[in-house]
């Protein structure tokens, strides 16, 4: 399985609830019409602790979506679809700023 995970950071003007709103009721709506994403999860945040004593960068990440694909190949075609450019559209319009990042993911427990 790749999946792309995305942290997900609203415009400015818009409330943590807002945001929620239209990520759920809006936006996920127009994920599912790609056929191939097989899984996506929101996850918002409600806390952004820290938790040792590293360096932590001054990041405020309102929500982490993730998409998920059998292999880089599908994912390259989800891509590649006028319903993925549409949902990127779509994003664009509430998203102040996105760090997307492609992982693999390794099941330890």
């Amino acid at each position: 399985m790749i999946k792309s995970l995305s942290l997900l950071i609203r415009k400015p003007e818009m409330t943590r609830e807002q945001f929620r709103e239209v990520w759920e009721n809006e936006h996920a709506p127009m994920v599912r019409s790609v056929p191939e994403v097989r899984k996506y999860v929101l996850s918002f945040v409600l806390d952004q602790p820290k938790t040792s004593n590293a360096p932590v960068p001054v990041l405020d990440v309102d929500a982490v979506a993730e998409l998920w694909f059998d292999d880089v190949e599908s994912m390259q075609r989800a891509n590649a679809r006028p319903e993925m450019q549409a949902v990127r559209a779509n994003g664009s319009k509430y998203l102040g700023a996105i760090k997307p990042l492609i992982t693999e993911e390794v099941d330890v427990i």
